[in-house]
């Protein structure tokens, strides 16, 4: 006779940036007691600050005797990759979908992966008390989705739920009354497969999913058990996507309660758990008790976008802040950041220069910004998007970008990425706004967010998803703006900015340390420019009006680590710092900067 199985559903929440996922499960875990108020899934301080999910995480819930655990995926579609990893281990999702917006980029991407791996999605219609919500919109656009992305009859017959994340309240129609999710959690319940199995008598079948790392357990890995039961302390195999085996002993098992993590003495087929004591398991690899066993399907992982190098800060204003500054310490957190973050490469090919492969900017800017805020100084070249030659056809990778934005910014934006090799492929009138859908190669997005806020005078809403690799597009013309290049060190005074203002943006303000070859600004008229940023006002004996006139200096533009990736020139550094961020050219000497070009065009010729 075997023991009660305990009955276990498996979730994933998907949705595009900023529809409500995280708050939503958020409101579960509080409802059913899982955890006190005030406790997020965001745990993480850049989460928290930007008001997006970065990291995939897990918890579980325990409603009416059963156990649902739940994955909250990233949703933008620089961390993809962890997306596809999930669905794999789940048996449905919660698209969520905000009732103004409707469908956007990286729902497409998410529903078309669900629907491949043959699930069937509970949709979830939030933020349905927004002024300009339009629920019923909402639903014919995911309708129209599901559809278009070849769901079967059965898929297409999604179960409907409207909710309010914010206030925790989920209703099966919109004229119902509700104070909690009961109707959405009844609903997972109704709708979603349970994974509870009476096969835990077979050998153990287990598939990670995601990786963690702890300082004294090392590398954790986060998956499904698929078939038998898993205990601490005991032996394994591990099944590679090429057949190779290799054993190992796994030594510590934990389950989610809530969003903490519970050591356990056995977990059975179709729990997700976390496991300790394998050094060098890997997203997708089988781990079994059975060296004949046949090895699940492996999980591909998404190729990197875009490369650039990360240096040791060699500046006049090395090792000022940082806390870690040489090569090998900037070697040994990348090494750790290898451990869990899979959709990352690195290339230590030389001592000092380390090339870094990266899903996207705000892949790599989330890596800088962790890496600055634990103490590392370091500067990085300008990112440049991966070309490939595919049986003998040049390549490059493409994405598709959906734009809202008011009528009388659609032309200048369609003009401008008319220039960038974009194309249009839809319009239409989206409530107030005009949503237009192009696709074109990620080569021509790079620097473009800023411009777009300028476009659009900050009203308009841009958001993309990379759809593959396609034949090159060619050569791409941007209106580069010039740098405004620093002939002197010292500080910065108010005078001398306030003449230099009027050439362009500047990105320091008065009193600011400055050196030989650091860009302060950018020129509109787009030629470089060297500068004298510390020059103060020749100073008479005579005094007359026109002497005295007022110093009124425009705030400057701050520089960060996102704003510095997009703006920064082929032969320009990025400086990051614990403290600062600055922009410098390659050669600080203007004489060696004009020999460089003078090499540089000689090699062309």
């Amino acid at each position: 006779m075997r023991g009660f199985i305990m009955e276990i559903r498996n979730i994933a929440i998907i949705a595009h940036v900023d529809h409500g996922k995280t708050t939503l499960t958020d409101a579960i875990l509080r409802q059913t007691g899982s955890v006190e108020a005030g406790i997020s899934m965001d745990s993480n301080t850049l989460e928290q600050e930007r008001g997006i999910t970065i990291y995939s995480k897990n918890a579980s819930v325990m409603y009416k005797g059963t156990k649902i655990n739940i994955v909250d995926t990233p949703g933008h579609a620089d961390f993809g990759s962890e997306v596809e990893r999930v669905l794999r281990s789940i048996d449905s999702v919660l698209l969520i979908v905000d009732a103004q917006e409707g469908p956007m980029p990286q729902t497409r991407f998410v529903l078309k992966k669900s629907l491949e791996l043959g699930l069937k999605p509970i949709v979830v219609i939030n933020k349905i008390d927004k002024p300009a919500a339009n629920p019923d919109k909402c639903e014919e656009g995911v309708l129209e989705l599901f559809l278009e992305l070849g769901a079967s009859n059965e898929q297409a017959n999604f179960p409907v739920i409207y909710s309010i994340g914010r206030q925790g309240i989920a209703k099966k129609n919109l004229s119902d009354d509700s104070k909690d999710l009961t109707p959405l959690l009844d609903a997972i319940l109704e709708f979603v497969p349970s994974a509870s199995k009476a096969n835990t008598d077979k050998p153990l079948k287990f598939q990670p999913f995601n990786l963690g790392y702890d300082n004294f357990l090392g590398r954790l890995a986060v998956g499904r058990i698929y078939d038998g039961s898993i205990s601490p302390n005991s032996a394994a195999y591990i099944i590679n996507s090429t057949g190779e085996m290799r054993s190992g002993k796994i030594t510590k098992v934990f389950s989610f309660k809530g969003l903490e993590k519970i050591e356990t003495d056995k977990a059975e087929a179709g729990d997700i758990v976390l496991i300790a004591g394998l050094p060098d398991i890997f997203i997708g690899e089988t781990v079994t008790t059975d060296p004949a066993a046949e090895p699940l399907p492996s999980i591909a992982i998404d190729e990197p976008t875009i490369v650039l190098n990360f240096l040791v800060n060699n500046s006049p204003f090395g090792g000022r802040e940082g806390k870690f500054v040489t090569s090998r310490q900037i070697r040994e957190r990348l090494l750790r950041e290898l451990e869990i973050n899979v959709g990352l490469r690195v290339e230590f090919s030389s001592a000092d220069i380390f090339r870094v492969y990266g899903r996207g900017e705000l892949h790599i800017a989330i890596l800088l910004e962790n890496m600055r805020r634990e103490g590392y100084e370091l500067q990085i070249s300008q990112p440049q998007v991966i070309i490939r030659e595919e049986k003998g056809v040049k390549t490059e990778p493409f994405e598709e970008i959906i734009i809202d934005a008011p009528a009388e910014y659609q032309g200048s934006i369609i003009e401008r990425l008319g220039t960038r090799k974009a194309i249009l492929r839809d319009l239409r009138n989206h409530g107030n706004l005009v949503r237009m859908t192009f696709e074109g190669p990620t080569r021509g997005l790079l620097g473009y967010r800023n411009q777009f806020i300028i476009d659009t005078k900050g009203e308009g809403i841009i958001s993309s998803r990379v759809i593959g690799f396609k034949e090159y597009a060619g050569e791409i013309t941007k209106k580069a703006t010039g740098s405004m290049v620093s002939m002197a060190n010292g500080k910065a005074l108010a005078y001398s900015l306030w003449n230099l203002q009027e050439r362009g943006n500047l990105y320091i303000g008065p009193n600011i340390d400055v050196y030989e070859g650091m860009v302060i600004g950018n020129t509109s008229k787009g030629d470089e420019m060297t500068v004298n940023p510390t020059k103060g006002k020749n100073l008479t004996n005579v005094r007359s009006k026109a002497s005295d006139e007022a110093i009124e200096l425009i705030p400057p533009l701050k520089l960060t680590i996102e704003r510095g990736l997009e703006i920064m020139a082929d032969n320009e550094y990025l400086e990051i710092t614990p403290e600062s961020i600055r922009l410098r050219k390659h050669y600080l000497r203007e004489v060696e900067r004009n020999k460089s070009k003078k090499t540089a065009f000689e090699m062309q010729s």
